[in-house]
């Protein structure tokens, strides 16, 4: 494990002139190029930047773009043949705030394609590889973002998150992935995947970092219908809040040991036993922390439910992808066939079967059945969360049931691991709830990171609590390689 600067540090840096912006942007540009080979974070690199002076705590900071945020001018491609030459004419609004923000932008991301999937290896460029082992997967969608903060190249970089996009890689790379409120900040410009589901999120090293972020980014924008009147607080300044007597719960069924004591399944158990210490260790701080029992049938429901409803809304969000109105022209003599031909070669084989299946679940004669039994479970769980809100602050539960899968790792997707460990963090994109994974282990000398969910609109709290469990875990700032190497 190695240590780079944070957001802060590299603010007191600035401010002191001990370094400069263009120093700064120097060493990260610098950083990218070393890298791209060997893990492939960038699908552009940006090697002139454009600097602007912002009373910010942003300003003069490099960071890292997933290729899915519009930016005028650059390049922006979802990661997908279909769109590999599509450069936009507008800013997205995330975007548009860190450059006012005075933040320098290295390079747009990586992502698996169209930002459907969870293993970093469907972009049309190339794979992504875990900075910690090359020859696992950090996890995706988010997987470029995620990789280029685990290597020292930039200290945050801005993801995407429908189900559990930042949050999961942040678990597989040692990083915080904070994903705020539904509607918390503009996703105007942000290319759709499932819209009631879709989250902006981010990868920092610490807690206080992603509150900065939260700050500069939150806020109402007439281009999204469902952005949040602002607050008015500033996250930051209540990140150090006492918090004796805040009360979480964790679920019996996702982790408890005796649902999985007859398992072989060794780094599990021992992510379970680290999870245990470190609730321990929460109840030390002044937490309550208690074990609540919710309808093993409901928790194995997540991940169809998410299929059902993420498939559905990915299949007509993605309807413009035609080679007519974006995308390379495909051959053909009439409209359909032009169509049909484009999408042929513009998708990979996943993203094909996606839309395949959303297309079957959004036919007249499988709405019921499908897509709308699905909303109703979606309701069930969110109802049941909501309820257990009402007494307890927060939810805390593994971000994963083991360390970031090998390429050639097969798992088991009907087994409790899979169902109830892997999915589970798709709970606070169903009901908009602010979540955030931190590091807090290692298991094999792999990051395993532990994940906190609020109530809506709680966005400060939970960043309040995870900064205090930050505080005990001892992996707090960590990198998977030196950031500071002679380039």
């Amino acid at each position: 494990m190695y240590r780079q600067d944070t957001i802060m540090e590299l603010r007191e840096q600035l401010d002191k002139k001990e370094t400069t912006k263009e120093e700064l942007f120097e060493k990260a540009n610098k950083l990218a190029h070393t890298f791209q080979e060997e893990y492939n974070s960038f699908v552009t690199i940006i090697d002139k930047p454009k600097f602007k002076d912002r009373d910010s705590l942003l300003s003069g900071i490099p960071y890292a773009l997933k290729d899915n945020f519009s930016t005028s001018g650059i390049l922006t491609t979802a990661s997908s043949n279909i769109l590999k030459d599509y450069v936009p004419v507008y800013d997205s609004t995330v975007y548009k705030k860190l450059k006012n923000a005075g933040a320098v932008l290295v390079g747009k991301t990586v992502l698996d394609e169209l930002a459907m999937g969870g293993t970093g290896t469907t972009g049309h460029t190339g794979i992504v590889r875990n900075p910690w082992d090359k020859s696992r997967m950090i996890g995706g969608s988010s997987a470029g973002s995620a990789a280029s903060v685990a290597l020292g190249i930039v200290p945050y970089a801005i993801g995407s998150d429908t189900g559990d996009s930042v949050r999961k890689p942040a678990a597989f790379g040692g990083l915080v992935g904070f994903k705020p409120t539904y509607g918390r900040i503009s996703r105007y410009g942000l290319f759709a995947f499932a819209s009631s589901l879709d989250h902006v999120a981010y990868f920092t090293r610490n807690v206080k970092d992603s509150a900065i972020i939260t700050d500069v980014l939150k806020g109402y924008d007439p281009q999204d219908m469902v952005t949040l009147k602002d607050d008015g607080k500033k996250y930051l300044d209540s990140i150090d809040n006492d918090i004796q007597g805040k009360k979480l719960f964790y679920i019996k069924e996702i982790c408890d040991r005796e649902y999985y004591k007859d398992s072989n399944d060794k780094e599990l158990l021992e992510v379970l036993d680290k999870f245990h210490e470190l609730l321990d260790k929460c109840r030390s701080l002044g937490f309550e922390v208690e074990e609540v029992s919710v309808d093993k049938k409901l928790l194995e429901a997540v991940y169809p439910t998410y299929m059902c409803i993420s498939c559905a809304e990915a299949t007509s969000n993605n309807a413009n992808l035609t080679g007519i109105q974006f995308g390379p022209r495909g051959e053909g003599v009439t409209t359909q066939e032009i169509m049909f031909d484009a999408r042929t070669k513009g998708f990979s084989e996943l993203i094909k079967r996606r839309f395949i299946l959303g297309s079957y679940i959004l036919q007249k004669e499988n709405q019921e059945k499908l897509f709308l039994n699905a909303c109703r479970v979606r309701r069930l769980i969110v109802d049941k969360i909501t309820e257990l809100f009402k007494e307890y602050d927060g939810l805390i539960l593994p971000a994963s049931g083991g360390i970031a899968p090998k390429f050639d790792a097969s798992s088991e997707k009907l087994s409790d691991r899979y169902l109830l460990l892997e999915n589970h963090l798709a709970i606070g994109n169903f009901g908009g709830f602010p979540s955030i994974t931190l590091p807090y282990g290692m298991v094999n000398d792999m990051p395993i990171g532990v994940n906190i969910t609020g109530r809506v609109k709680d966005d400060e709290l939970v960043l309040n609590m995870a900064n205090k469990i930050e505080s005990v875990t001892g992996f707090k700032n960590i990198i998977a390689k030196v950031g500071d190497i002679d380039v």
